[in-house]
């Protein structure tokens, strides 16, 4: 009778290879799991830890399970990462970002390099930009967060903070936006600090450098820059609870269509700027590969969401709330939300936003020598002007997306027909 751990053979080959594997009796490796995917450099797996997926990546340096076992599914991890205790699934984390203990990061979350989380932190479908920090005891799912410079100077989420990410109706068309994507890639906007004890309700937009005080619940958004909010609390009552009544629609559908244009901008960012860097390392087309299956599921569960939504507020619950002008904006969405999954489907086409992209693109180029393959270095590296020109080269994506989403449904008038 074989008495052999499942995967002790290929535990034995990681091994060989000059991974750190202490206790290996205790490393359960998953049948489909591909070691060759898998460096032997500096790599270090602590006893208890469990690898499934053939999509598995784990990179040189990477540290697991150190404050307790760790479960990887179909992750792509990047050099250095510590992932030290917890559950991760078909998630990214680039170099050097870091998971505390307890941590659950389910499907569709990229953290980007240095970004980072304390004990028992709850993420899904999130994505956060270079030394974004999460402090303890957080459920922060469905955000897409940006805003500071260095480790020094990171955008921080205090302890005990909770997005607001689930509805009465159970649409969850929550996501939230804290900075954005034109700016918040050109590592170089003032950090966005979130007070401990708080919370906010999706979807919401935060502008940079904003500063909530601790214990603040926010309804509502901010996307001026360099605020200090302080929220009352919430003078209590007792009213009629009607289901579907979406009173804040146009909002709810503005948010989500501008969080929606801005994974299209990061997409072209990762495929026009990233990509380079990533083919560099090794295992860098698989992380790369990673980032893009990780937008696309982002995208699924926005236009998901969205569309749920659509069917709902189809007709309105309230007495004589099916006639007049509110009515007809409803009934539009939901007969024309094909349009919008069918603009987000087709990527990007626009003209000026090409030429601001090889503008930007040949700038970068001439930028970027000095630099090498250090992405962060070259990224901060660049000029005012040259950064600026990149920020115009996505706003215009997303300005782009949210214009023809409006034309789609002009009877919300979404985003104040600014477009």
């Amino acid at each position: 009778m074989d008495r052999k751990p499942r995967g002790y053979d290929k535990t034995i080959q990681l091994m060989n290879r000059g991974a750190d594997i202490p206790n290996p009796s205790t490393l359960d490796i998953g049948d489909d799991v591909n070691v060759d995917q898998i460096s032997g450099k500096g790599v270090r797996i602590y006893p208890g830890c469990r690898i499934y997926g053939k999509q598995t990546v784990i990179s040189a340096g990477a540290q697991i399970g150190y404050e307790g076992p760790v479960t990887i599914d179909n992750c792509q991890l990047g050099p250095k990462v510590e992932l030290k205790g917890g559950y991760f699934n078909r998630s990214v984390f680039l170099e050097k970002a870091n998971m505390g203990s307890g941590a659950q990061v389910r499907e569709g979350c990229i953290l980007e390099e240095e970004a980072n989380g304390a004990h028992c932190v709850g993420i899904k479908q999130t994505i956060l930009f270079p030394f974004v920090t999460l402090g303890s005891l957080i459920n922060f799912c469905d955000c897409l967060m940006a805003g500071g410079t260095s480790r020094k100077d990171h955008s921080e989420v205090g302890s005990s903070y909770i997005h607001f990410n689930f509805t009465p109706d159970g649409d969850k068309t929550t996501a939230s936006l804290f900075g954005d994507v034109p700016r918040g890639v050109m590592l170089n906007q003032p950090a966005i600090f979130l007070g401990g004890q708080g919370g906010i309700v999706g979807p919401a937009r935060m502008g940079f450098g904003n500063v909530v005080a601790a214990g603040s619940v926010l309804r509502t958004d901010f996307t001026g820059d360099n605020k200090l909010i302080v929220e009352e609390p919430q003078s209590g009552k007792i009213v009629d609870f009607l289901p579907r009544a979406y009173p804040n629609l146009r909002r709810i559908v503005e948010n989500n269509l501008f969080y929606m244009a801005n994974l299209m901008a990061l997409e072209e960012w990762y495929l026009h700027v990233r990509r380079p860097f990533l083919d560099s390392q090794e295992f860098g087309p698989l992380l790369f590969a990673g980032l893009l299956e990780k937008l696309a599921l982002a995208k699924k569960e926005r236009i998901k969401r969205l569309q749920v939504l659509s069917e709902k507020a189809r007709t309105s619950p309230e007495p004589g709330g099916n006639v007049g002008p509110e009515a007809s904006a409803r009934k539009e969405f939901s007969e024309r939300f094909t349009e919008m999954e069918a603009l987000f489907a087709a990527g990007t086409a626009d003209e000026a936003a090409g030429r601001y992209r090889d503008d930007f693109l040949a700038a970068f180029a001439k930028a970027r020598g000095e630099s090498g393959d250090n992405y962060i270095a070259a990224v901060q590296g660049l000029s005012a002007d040259v950064s600026g020109k990149g920020t115009a080269w996505l706003q215009g994506i997303v300005d782009e997306f949210c214009r023809k989403a409006g034309r789609s449904v002009p009877s919300l008038r979404l985003f104040g027909r600014k477009f």
